[in-house]
């Protein structure tokens, strides 16, 4: 099912004598989810993630524009007609209930045509249950299962209508690690299995960027940016998404534009044949950015050395940088020389990004070598 969002606005009215302003939680919002994709929205608190899905849900009413299932205006449908199903953070399962009869439950309020016949009931709910992969824990009650397992539960009560669009709450947030990264994959499986449009809301950029056909970063009620994973991360559109995605965060220093080079604190870094401007910009550099040289262009000071296994990551500061340190992620095979007091570092352009110190807005220049010009 192929959902479209038309010029979506959310505001939420003052409450209370100290806060008797309006609240815009989505601001002209439009975006489409192909038939058959899972989409993460993806963004901090408050940037109106979470509103988006209960607008889809039904379970609120936009301001003002529309929402499609296909070719159906859905805006103005209840809950109940939209053919959704909906897993929330905390799970919201019937705790005296059995985990059959947690999923029996969307089946059992089936009205008129609509209604099924005991037996059918319990086929599409060892259907479910066996897709999410509990068929065993049948008879038990939810006190009697782990948080994983509680979450296999609502995420099999969501699906035995098969729903036309599956809508995920922040689903893993109340899981360890381990757990989160176990059910991610089983997210993952099922929406494959399934090929319901899914959309899944997490303020994780790592759970969004591993399970996602497309994210949407949205900051404040506005969409950012919206695209594949990768490409997002390879070729943010401003500095909220390069700073957003990434785990060490983008490092960020001064620089400046002129005489066709890229400088940060006086040392020409990169160079940009392309323009003959002088201008002062934020210099964006992803971690895995930096190439170890003993001649490198960035002199820093070196700081530390963190052993991670495959790939270690070198601490390092600079006079530029608008961060108390920089993060370096380097192979495990190239050696640093913790004695010497300087780290020396190319930069590859295809990992640093230029912006616009006033705007924030990615400068689109292309950056080269100095070997390459």
């Amino acid at each position: 099912m192929e959902v479209t969002l038309q010029n979506l606005t959310k505001i939420y009215p003052g409450r209370g004598r100290k806060r008797q302003e309006e609240v815009t939680a989505l601001k002209d919002v439009s975006f489409r989810i192909p038939d058959g994709q899972l989409i993460g929205l993806l963004g901090p608190s408050g940037c109106g993630k979470s509103t988006t899905l209960h607008l889809l849900s039904g379970l609120q009413k936009p301001t003002s524009g529309r929402i499609f299932f296909g070719a159906d205006d859905v805006t103005d449908l209840p809950p109940q007609k939209r053919g959704i199903g909906l897993v929330f953070q905390n799970y919201a399962l019937y705790p005296h209930l059995s985990v059959m009869q947690n999923i029996l439950f969307p089946l059992q309020n089936l009205k008129g045509k609509e209604k099924l016949t005991k037996a059918l009931m319990s086929e599409k709910a060892y259907e479910a249950a066996k897709l999410v992969q509990i068929e065993d824990l049948m008879d038990r009650k939810p006190g009697e299962l782990s948080g994983g397992q509680q979450q296999r539960v609502a995420i099999a009560r969501a699906l035995v209508k098969r729903p036309k669009v599956l809508l995920l709450d922040e689903p893993l947030s109340n899981l360890d690690a381990r757990l989160r990264l176990q059910t991610r994959e089983e997210i993952k499986r099922i929406q494959r299995e399934t090929k319901i449009t899914t959309i899944f809301v997490t303020h994780d950029q790592e759970e969004a960027m591993s399970i996602s056909d497309q994210i949407v970063v949205m900051k404040e009620g506005i969409v950012q940016q919206i695209g594949q994973p990768q490409e997002v991360y390879d070729d943010p559109c401003n500095l909220f998404v390069a700073k957003f995605l990434g785990t060490p965060s983008v490092n960020l220093l001064e620089g400046q534009l002129r005489a066709h080079s890229l400088y940060i604190g006086g040392e020409s870094v990169l160079s940009v044949p392309d323009t003959e401007e002088t201008r002062e910009v934020c210099v964006g550099i992803r971690p895995e950015g930096f190439v170890l040289q003993a001649q490198g262009a960035l002199h820093c000071e070196l700081c530390s050395v963190e052993v991670m296994g495959r790939d270690n990551s070198v601490v390092s500061a600079h006079p530029a940088s608008l961060m108390p340190k920089l993060r370096s992620i380097i192979s495990a095979e190239q050696k640093v020389e913790t004695k010497n007091p300087v780290v020396s570092f190319d930069l590859k352009p295809s990992k640093t990004y230029l912006f616009d110190k006033e705007t924030e807005k990615r400068i689109p220049i292309k950056l080269q070598t100095r070997s390459q010009v």
